[in-house]
């Protein structure tokens, strides 16, 4: 029992560091090539995909680290 539970803890900690790495990368996109983000008629600044480049940067470093 105690094996399988490990076994899901890895395979979530895997599975949520790449959802946490594309959203890295597509915020690393946008900066890079300058893309338009609106939401809801709102502009999302430039500055706020930076820092959610570092945030999901170090959730996915997080994770997967903590899946070995």
């Amino acid at each position: 029992m105690v094996h399988k539970i490990m076994g899901d803890q890895k395979m979530y900690f895997k599975v949520s560091s790449g959802v946490f790495a594309l959203v890295a990368l597509l915020h690393l996109a946008r900066v890079l090539f300058g893309w338009d983000a609106v939401i809801g008629g709102w502009m999302v600044p430039m500055w706020l995909s930076w820092v959610a480049l570092i945030v999901a940067g170090y959730l996915a470093y997080s994770g997967y680290t903590l899946q070995k």
